[in-house]
């Protein structure tokens, strides 16, 4: 096969789409904070700034931009930045066949183009048709749909215009209202971690909208993706040998890996903006809690024990899902009872032991036409009912 060249790929509409999307971005955020010269004097604005300034436009900029990035808890347009530059470096490099690309971002499927724009064409509509639920006292799950059906649906059913307008709109009709439901009317109620609600309302609305999909596949149905004009990197190719380098980098591409990214360039971005932001502002990023740096540390800490201790099952199946306590127990536990180190510890921990090993008994019980994807956040939700509590009980003051 020839492999073409840089110089004779073309950009498709959707890669344009996001470039123009990130350069506009970057820019709405710079014109707005030079425009108030007090505020950027003291730094950037906290997150009780931002939502006690909703609904204006700049806070809701702030806000939908946040959403990209509050998967990981970090809640900010900068580490969202940083995550979407990072993932089309990672693209570009998978792409072009670089030595330093990394894990090949979407699992090597070529997809990325068509998975970002789904995924924020459904962010996008879902603030669009449920925003008027968020206010300065009430927080809303209104970033599920970036990190859920709509990527789920082109990783499985492939690229096209179809299946990307198809996914997002799901997304946002299904995912974002499910979400809101659980939380509103039965996380809070029982003062239960939010992230249950907004994992649970991903499962329950991702199985309604495979359903449809299987009963009706129209939805779906579309001409397959054309191949990669390149042949896979060549590191890919080689034998892995799961020693210290691959677990280096495995830990740092779990950050990413619940957007479906799974890159270590993408991971890069994601906490270089993360803590740009802290270091304008500590009560920016993460709900304006303070506890960024211990966030990140717990996570990479629960990463790291379950690349280890399931190193094995990485080796056996080419791909285990250690990152889910990093974006489900972990955080939680630490922004309900803070951040001592035995708090930090037995989460990470306890969250490596339990998450990964139920995510996989319940995908071996997921039909064929349902993503894997669903007995993932299914298991951030079960570990998080479970473990949160007790390490509440045993450690919190």
């Amino acid at each position: 096969m020839k492999i073409s060249t840089a110089k004779n790929q073309r950009i498709s509409p959707a890669d344009k789409a996001v470039v123009v999307l990130m350069i506009g971005a970057a820019i709405l955020i710079i014109w707005l904070s030079l425009s108030n010269r007090s505020t950027w004097a003291s730094h950037w604005p906290s997150y009780s700034d931002m939502v006690s300034a909703l609904p204006e436009p700049g806070a809701w900029l702030r806000w939908v931009l946040g959403d990209i990035s509050e998967v990981a808890f970090y809640k900010h347009e900068f580490a969202s930045i940083g995550l979407l530059a990072g993932a089309y470096l990672g693209y570009w490099a998978n792409r072009t066949g670089k030595s330093w690309q990394g894990f090949a971002i979407c699992y090597g499927t070529g997809l990325w183009p068509w998975l970002v724009t789904s995924s924020l064409l459904g962010l996008l509509l879902g603030n669009l048709l449920w925003g008027w639920t968020v206010s300065a006292m009430d927080w809303q799950p209104t970033f599920v749909a970036f990190v859920s059906l709509p990527a789920a649906m082109v990783l499985m059913f492939g690229g096209g215009w179809k299946v990307t307008i198809n996914g997002a709109i799901m997304g946002a009709v299904l995912v974002t209202p499910m979400s809101l439901l659980i939380v509103n009317y039965v996380c809070n109620p029982l003062v239960l971690p939010a992230v249950i609600g907004n994992v649970l309302g991903m499962a329950s609305a991702s199985v309604m909208a495979f359903l449809i999909c299987r009963y009706w596949p129209n939805l779906v149905s579309s001409r397959k993706p054309e191949p990669p004009t390149t042949k896979t990197a060549p590191t890919a190719t080689k034998t892995t040998d799961y020693g210290v380098i691959w677990t280096l980098r495995r830990i740092l591409a779990d950050f990413s890996e619940a957007p479906f990214f799974g890159n270590e360039l993408a991971s890069l971005g994601l906490l270089l903006g993360a803590l740009l932001a802290y270091w304008l502002n500590p009560l920016s990023p993460a709900y304006g809690s303070g506890l960024l740096l211990h966030i990140i540390a717990a996570q990479a800490l629960t990463s790291a024990i379950g690349v280890l201790i399931w190193r094995r099952q990485w080796m056996l199946r080419g791909w285990y899902p250690t990152y889910i306590p990093l974006v489900s127990v972990v955080p939680a536990t630490l922004l309900a009872y803070g951040a001592s180190w035995q708090i930090m510890v037995s989460s990470a921990l306890l969250g490596a032991l339990l998450a990964p090993p139920l995510a996989c008994a319940i995908a071996t019980r997921l039909p064929t036409y349902m993503h894997a994807y669903i007995a993932n956040v299914l298991s951030m939700a079960i570990s998080t009912l479970l473990i949160v509590p007790l390490v509440g009980f045993l450690f919190a003051e």
